[in-house]
């Protein structure tokens, strides 16, 4: 299979949206809320952190989700995993440099959401007033 993404167009893009390309795959991995959760909280504590206290601090996360989701930015370079040779074994998460450097945006995100979440509210509030509004009549002709 190919995976190289399409050339860079005239502008020097790259359209790695296309379905074939690792940066969409990439994309569709930080993209998931639990993704950007763990990163958030690796890059708070800016050192290892065990399993259990990752998921003291991500409230409503499951221990199938965290699992799952240190696996996929493990596998994607993002975090490293350590064990440790004790009964039981100690296990221990931290970002990788390219972990860290996704930081700045992923922190970037996480600002904006808390500086915009009153007018995200009230957005949200206006559309699904006008959602549960009654439907109203299209003009007809004559009122045109």
């Amino acid at each position: 299979m190919d995976t190289a993404c399409a050339p860079p167009a005239a502008d020097g893009l790259v359209e790695n949206y296309l379905h074939h390309c690792p940066a969409r795959e990439v994309l569709t991995v930080l993209a998931d809320k639990w993704v950007m959760l763990v990163l958030a909280v690796l890059r708070d504590h800016d050192r290892p952190i065990r399993f259990n206290e990752l998921r003291r601090r991500l409230d409503g996360i499951t221990q199938k989700m965290l699992t799952r989701t240190l696996r996929d930015l493990e596998r994607e370079g993002m975090v490293r995993r350590a064990v440790y040779p004790t009964v039981p074994p100690r296990v221990e998460y931290s970002l990788t440099e390219m972990g860290a450097s996704i930081g700045a945006i992923t922190h970037a995100m996480g600002v904006w959401a808390v500086e915009n979440q009153d007018r995200i509210v009230a957005a949200r509030a206006a559309f699904d007033a006008r959602k549960a509004a009654a439907p109203q009549p299209l003009p007809t002709d004559a009122a045109r």
